[in-house]
């Protein structure tokens, strides 16, 4: 046992830059939109779009320890997980393997450590080659990495294959992906992982593609291994019972970010960030009769090329503060949702003209007027923004006329930054 962690991330992130020459083109509208100090806010963003897959995560992995990485579809947590592998190149941040920094080193100068880090696919069916025995899949490791000894590598492929209850593994070991279950194929990729005696594993959903009565098995088979070998795991999954299952400690990521992260026990006894409170919540509860409280985030998932100011979670959050990072897109989707209202509708369309109209700015929107009376058009706007989440009403500094326009400021957010609270890391304004 070592007190030096097995990983480091800090401050880690991922952007892609964003092929679609339509957004490229939106983006650049924007731009040429903006002036003075809002185009110095967000020149980059908008000339230059990217989507934010990961945008400073930070957390450490120790010696034999699992660390669940929990959160909806998108957002980032495979790529998280590939980055740490160093299977895709980070855009900033940094990440220390075993004490050694690998963040911009190049594949040459990777390959000694690519026996010690591996990662275990959440398709069993696509990790296989089609074409090569099981064998020969778990086999190649060993004949890239340590021996060109056939019979040596052999007779270690077959250890392996009994370790991970591949058996009879004489049998199996000639077999083709197609002629074997899904659970036998998972096995096969643990054991390929697992054959080099990694420190550490990437598990990217390792049980999703199973069925429910193999799956168990599977996670068991996990814990054997790790008590066995010691081997660290990123255990990534977008369920948290089976998080609870297997992992000493989770951390929840939305759009990007960790939003908490600490024991598992802490988290599921008493979750401290409204996000977590919500994924916990939507787990059904086996005991009948028993009523769990259900805060369900209401709309969609932002976008991650634009994502939101501040906290990433306040468009949903029901307990938002107006200090969160309200923003000119939230006045813009309020227009929006009073269009449901068919009353509210017409008296909008009467005096401001369609919400398409609206330009959302990093903390503004703006509305170009043509024939309306500027004045009229702000009294209308001061008068409907009462009836919004009251958050947002607060985090309101003004509505003004401005030349031809009316424009909407928001205050800036507060300083986001994780804290430690009641024994986890909370990156949450409420604390």
């Amino acid at each position: 046992m070592t007190d030096t962690p097995v990983l480091e991330v800090e401050n880690l992130k991922v952007h892609f830059p964003v092929k679609s020459s339509a957004i490229q083109a939106m983006g650049q509208a924007l731009f040429r939109g903006l002036k003075g100090a809002d185009a110095s806010a967000q020149d980059e963003r908008l000339i230059h779009p990217r989507v934010h897959a990961v945008d400073g995560v930070t957390f450490q992995l120790g010696h034999a320890e699992i660390l669940g990485l929990v959160g909806e579809s998108g957002c980032g947590k495979t790529t998280t997980g590939r980055t740490v592998l160093r299977l895709l190149k980070p855009t900033s941040g940094r990440i220390v393997f075993e004490g050694e920094d690998i963040t911009n080193r190049k594949e040459d100068k990777l390959r000694p450590l690519r026996p010690r880090m591996q990662i275990v696919f959440q398709d069993p069916h696509a990790a296989l080659n089609p074409g090569m025995t099981i064998g020969q899949a778990i086999m190649d490791a060993l004949l890239l990495h340590e021996t060109r000894d056939r019979e040596e590598a052999k007779a270690s492929t077959l250890r392996a294959m009994d370790e991970v209850g591949l058996t009879p593994a004489e049998d199996l070991f000639s077999k083709y992906p197609a002629d074997l279950s899904g659970g036998q194929k998972q096995r096969a990729v643990l054991a390929r992982a697992i054959i080099l005696r990694p420190s550490l594993v990437v598990a990217d959903e390792p049980v999703a593609m199973l069925d429910m009565s193999i799956r168990a098995k599977i996670l068991e088979l996990l814990l054997e291994l790790r008590d066995r070998y010691g081997i660290a795991y990123l255990f990534i999954t977008h369920d948290l019972a089976t998080a609870k299952f297997v992992c000493d400690r989770i951390a929840i990521m939305y759009l990007g970010r960790i939003v908490e992260m600490g024991p598992t026990e802490l988290i599921f006894r008493d979750p401290k960030h409204p996000y977590t409170r919500a994924l916990l919540g939507a787990i059904p509860v086996p005991q009948p009769g028993r009523v769990r409280e259900r805060t369900l985030p209401r709309g969609e998932v932002p976008d991650a090329i634009f994502p939101p100011a501040g906290c990433r979670f306040h468009p949903r959050c029901p307990v938002v503060l107006p200090t969160c990072g309200w923003e000119g897109h939230d006045f813009v989707d309020y227009l929006d949702q009073r269009r449901l209202n068919p009353k509210q509708a017409h008296a909008d369309e009467a005096v401001i003209g369609e919400a398409e109209g609206w330009r959302a700015d990093l903390f503004e929107a703006r509305r170009r007027l043509r024939n309306q009376d500027p004045g009229a058009v702000a009294s209308y706007v001061r008068s409907i923004l009462p009836q919004a989440p009251e958050a947002m009403t607060k985090a309101v500094i003004g509505v003004d006329v401005v030349d031809d326009e009316v424009v909407v400021r928001f205050r800036n957010p507060d300083a986001l930054l994780p804290k430690e609270v009641a024994g986890r890391i909370v990156e949450c304004l409420l604390y």
